[in-house]
């Protein structure tokens, strides 16, 4: 698996090839009925059953490729370190300490060093952009009461 610092955006060919496959996929995807369809590699004629749903993550990771967007795969039972997990929240790794030991992320200690799982980050990440968008709301409803926003 790649690091996060092997990530890197997607050139314009490469784009465009996600597009194409993607818009196939997608149209494929729809009349298959199995749960493990078989796939066939033209190049090598090999045929390979793979599950529906990794055929879809597939599907989902071509149109980011085609936006032009970088994107990276992490198994939900990762173990993450404080650096990863603070780069994943988009905060200082000294702040997801603070969050850790104030109990606001779940982690675990191996020696002197925090451990966080990847779903647990997910989890706070989560948890926040709801309450940011209901405090964003708030806002709003009380610039309306006090007439400085038109609906």
């Amino acid at each position: 698996m790649e690091a996060f610092e092997d990530i890197r955006k997607p050139s314009k060919e490469e784009q465009e090839a996600a597009m194409k496959s993607y818009n196939a996929l997608a149209a494929t995807l729809s009349e298959l009925s199995t749960l493990n369809p078989e796939i066939e590699i033209e190049e090598t004629n090999n045929r390979i059953k793979i599950p529906l749903n990794a055929l879809k993550l597939l599907a989902q990771i071509l149109k980011v490729t085609s936006q032009g967007k970088p994107i990276s795969i992490v198994p939900i039972a990762t173990e993450m370190t404080t650096q990863a997990a603070a780069e994943l929240i988009g905060c200082s790794r000294p702040h997801l300490v603070k969050l850790l030991e104030s109990g606001e992320i779940n982690f675990t200690k191996v020696g002197k060093h925090r451990r966080v799982m990847y779903e647990d980050v997910i989890e706070y990440k989560k948890k926040m952009k709801a309450n940011q968008e209901q405090l964003i709301e708030e806002i709003m409803r009380s610039d309306e009461e006090l007439g400085l926003y038109d609906s």
